[in-house]
């Protein structure tokens, strides 16, 4: 489960060496050459697989699971089947879950060639889509969506693998009486994205993605209110502390993006205050907290010229995405993100690495799309950047993921040779359904598989733990959920970031370990 964001600053953290910050040059080091990007943005992609809910297709790759929740809005009368678990659990939360998909579509957008060269670019829509049509499914009229299916109170009573569920699978909504603005205008933006990603490979199902974010933005604009309030059972689990405001900001520039239409833009221009658009100065970037994504997407924008009208405002989101940057770089007075001895951005104690990839992801889009071709510096109060030390630091945070860490463990699932055996993930920490189809019920879970300490019998490739904790410590431990509970969200931004990288380091896309030939399911010993 994901833990809930906040808008607070992270406090100030004694600022390494500059020198060695934007090099990313951590006492661990020690990695002779670059880390095989392609081969870590193909395991990337093979996680969505194991996150799965519904009736799995023919080429599943992820064999150690199968289908589940085929019986999802039964109980309302809405088929919703289908979509994506979280995390380590079987609800189905919409707000990350569009997050997920808004991700894996920004990276296709601004990475698709590079994507395309691994000849992972149909893993990366089948992802991406696997989420869109359950969203279709999900917004079943102009002003009702879908928001949550499963309870999780009561599926944390159970440990059980998926096809195994006899926990609730009730499912929520909002709708008119009950508003959800921040899940409406996340999930515009996750089928805005998505309906660029598909407009030539797939025109009719890129139009009616288009068709369904605009109803929905009309919806979550029209009926305001965080849907937290509306669906209270998402509160201990994926609360909207940040409100709705940033989610309708974000929609807009999306649905901008994707039709070049003047109201979209207009809308993201005249609220850029009353929204707190231009007003909040970030050192995050998460499921919950989008102002510094709308500050990179909206500084792009200042590159075409048509734009010049509203240059005056879309220089104050530029303004303050820089900030977003120098704080990352450790270059801000007092409002710096937090560092590990290690090197490593540290936000907050549960599922950090959340953090450190949306991050990556940012900076790399800021560094390709708004500094390149120009001789551009950011000028942060502790310094001036320019677009090398920008990748250099992305880079050193993907690195961190990827083992070069005081631990020398990859952060990545099934990347390298070191790597966390026990993720807190049911399915995974429990037999597979296919080679074992006897009923595991919830206590016999906990009782013969959750206390053990084995490595995992299945393994969760791709996933990208929580990772470690304020001083570069991790414990492999299944019961450690804040480091070994892996996200959707958490590995989504790693697709574009890995991809770069790889082109950068005039990579390939050959992999260290063919999937046909990575261990996807460990031997299994009673």
């Amino acid at each position: 489960m994901g833990d809930t964001g906040s808008l607070r600053l992270v406090p100030h953290c004694p600022r390494l060496l500059i020198a060695l910050v934007l090099l990313g040059l951590s006492f661990t080091v020690s990695v002779a050459g670059a880390f095989n990007y392609a081969d870590a943005l193909t395991k990337s992609l093979l996680y969505f697989e194991a996150q799965r809910s519904g009736r799995l297709p023919h080429n599943q790759r992820v064999t150690w699971r199968d289908h589940s929740g085929l019986t999802d809005g039964l109980e309302q009368g809405v088929d919703l089947v289908g979509g994506y678990y979280d995390a380590g659990d079987h609800v189905k939360f919409g707000l990350p879950m569009a997050f997920t998909v808004t991700m894996l579509s920004w990276s296709v957008i601004e990475y698709s060639g590079q994507i395309d060269s691994t000849g992972e670019m149909e893993h990366a829509l089948e992802a991406i889509k696997w989420g869109t049509d359950y969203f279709m499914k999900a917004h079943t009229s102009p002003t009702v969506l879908w928001a949550e299916v499963g309870d999780g109170d009561t599926d944390h009573y159970c440990w059980q693998r998926p096809e195994d569920m006899t926990t609730s699978r009730r499912a929520y909504k909002v709708d008119e009486n009950n508003p959800g603005s921040d899940l409406a205008g996340e999930t515009a933006a996750a089928m805005a994205a998505a309906s660029i990603v598909f407009r030539r490979r797939n025109p009719h199902y890129s139009s009616l993605l288009l068709h369904h974010a605009q109803q929905l933005f009309e919806f979550g604009d029209k009926y305001r209110g965080e849907y937290d309030r509306s669906v209270e059972e998402v509160k201990s689990y994926y609360g909207s502390v940040s409100g709705y405001k940033d989610e309708l900001l974000w929609a807009a520039l999306w649905l901008h993006r994707a039709t070049d239409g003047e109201y979209y833009l207009s809308y993201a221009i005249n609220k850029a205050h009353c929204f707190g658009g231009v007003g909040w100065a970030m050192t995050e970037f998460s499921w919950d907290v989008k102002y510094a994504g709308i500050q990179v997407m909206a500084s792009q924008l200042l590159m075409n010229e048509k734009h010049g009208v509203h240059g005056h405002v879309l220089q104050m989101y530029r303004s303050k995405a820089e900030h977003y940057i120098c704080s990352c770089l450790n270059l801000n007075n007092g409002s710096n993100v937090d560092r590990t001895p290690g090197g490593l951005l540290y936000v907050r104690q549960w599922n950090n690495m959340q953090y450190v990839s949306s991050a990556a992801f940012l900076l790399m889009v800021y560094s390709d799309q708004v500094l390149a071709g120009s001789d551009e510096e950011i000028r942060c109060p502790g310094g001036s950047v320019g677009r090398a030390e920008v990748t250099a630091f992305v880079k050193s945070q993907a690195d961190y993921i990827l083992g070069s860490n005081p631990m020398n463990m990859s952060y990545l699932v099934g990347f390298g040779p070191s790597y966390p055996r026990r993720v807190h993930h049911r399915g995974a920490s429990i037999v597979s359904y296919r080679e074992y189809r006897g009923f595991i019920g919830c206590t016999q879970g906990y009782d013969n598989w959750y206390a053990r300490q084995e490595p995992n019998p299945n393994v969760v490739v791709g996933a990208l733990v929580g990772g470690p904790d304020c001083q570069d410590n991790f414990f492999d431990q299944r019961g450690n959920y804040m480091q070994t509970e892996a996200c959707t969200y958490n590995t989504a931004p790693l697709v574009g970031v890995f991809a770069r990288l790889m082109q950068l380091e005039g990579q390939s896309g050959e992999l260290e370990d063919g999937i046909e030939n990575f261990p996807l399911r460990a031997s299994y010993r009673k």
